[in-house]
């Protein structure tokens, strides 16, 4: 049997006692970061008095998933195996979906524990009303399919909640300054920790409440806009090989990306 067990994100005490047992259980424990998840195993020894029996480690994680689940023979689950992220909920930008398709596809019994989650506690602790939200995850890092999804994340009609690292937070903050300078915000980081941190307002706002001093990674919860629909694309516009100017134009009023910020975008994109 195959058990996704989430981790704290944070404060060790929000591991719940089926997690703590089922973790205690196990034959096999996949993990992330072997060194992450036996560190965790021996806090709960030391904190909860956890006994565990003799357990193999192996590590799974976003470059190997694929592969090992290639590979598996569904034997491997006639042992009690639990995967679990190095924080947060397996699956939600973490590995562990491809787990699951494979018990599901080669009928190997499986579940899921409830726990600790960034995206819900940010969602809840953001204090927008309207209860639909679409998740993101991490935008893309550059280029056309960065702002295509940005311009998705924010003019989809849903409060929206993605992550950023601190490497590109400043990049972020200065796109939604240029896209949507009065939409309201929300960003959190090291959520459930004791430094934990939450501000509010519009992206000019939160730049200048950080004042440069950007550090961790962060969700972002961004409220709700009015959706925008379109049957064409930035794919279409420059596939007529229009001068870039033109073509910027055109792909603002598609999208409601900012005229500007699209044409040093395009023209960068040729460097």
């Amino acid at each position: 049997m195959l058990t996704l067990v989430p981790t704290p994100i944070g404060n060790i005490g929000d591991i719940s006692l089926r997690a703590m047992e089922t973790l205690s259980k196990a034959d096999i424990i996949l993990c992330e970061d072997t060194r992450i998840t036996k560190k965790l195993l021996n806090i709960l020894e030391e904190r909860y008095s956890l006994e565990r029996k003799e357990q193999r480690f192996i590590a799974i994680h976003s470059h190997n998933e694929h592969r090992f689940t290639a590979e598996l023979k569904t034997d491997f689950f006639d042992l009690d195996v639990v995967y679990a992220s190095d924080a947060g909920m397996p699956g939600i930008s973490d590995p562990g979906q491809e787990l699951v398709r494979y018990c599901i596809e080669n009928g190997v019994k499986y579940d899921v524990l409830p726990g600790a989650n960034a995206v819900l506690t940010a969602f809840a602790a953001s204090g927008f009303v309207r209860t639909q939200m679409l998740f993101f995850g991490f935008l893309p890092h550059k280029g056309s399919e960065r702002s295509s999804a940005l311009q998705q994340a924010l003019h989809n009609g849903f409060t929206t909640v993605l992550y950023e690292s601190p490497h590109r937070l400043g990049k972020l903050l200065d796109e939604l300054e240029a896209e949507v300078p009065q939409r309201q915000l929300f960003f959190a980081k090291e959520l459930t920790k004791k430094y934990q941190r939450y501000l509010h307002g519009t992206a000019e706002e939160i730049k200048s409440t950080l004042a440069g001093e950007i550090r961790g990674e962060w969700a972002v919860v961004i409220e709700a806009g009015e959706a925008r629909q379109s049957t064409l694309g930035e794919r279409d516009v420059l596939a007529l090989d229009l001068p870039k100017k033109a073509a910027a134009k055109l792909i603002s009023k598609i999208t409601g990306e900012n005229a500007k910020v699209c044409y040093q975008r395009l023209v960068d994109d040729d460097r």
